[in-house]
């Protein structure tokens, strides 16, 4: 799925106001520079990238602190917490 796709079924796809359209832009453009670089760099098998996947997606979403989001992780910035 690309970002056009995302946008699509978030109905940002005609959307004039492009700060959340940028935003899903963003988002992809970081996804792809980063699995590039782990793409790259891992040298272990598969079961084990997605364990650091799952791992790191955890982090990402419950432990670090987001400076958009008032330094807070995303699940306590969405009340998922």
């Amino acid at each position: 799925m690309d970002y056009l796709t995302a946008l699509a079924k978030t109905d940002l796809g005609n959307h004039l106001d492009y700060t959340d359209r940028n935003i899903v832009e963003k988002l992809f453009q970081t996804f792809t520079m980063r699995i590039e670089r782990f793409h790259e760099t891992w040298n272990g098998s598969q079961p084990s990238a997605e364990r650091w996947l799952t791992a790191y997606t955890y982090y990402y979403n419950h432990l670090r602190s987001h400076r958009s989001l008032d330094n807070q992780p995303p699940v306590e910035a969405a009340g998922l917490s």
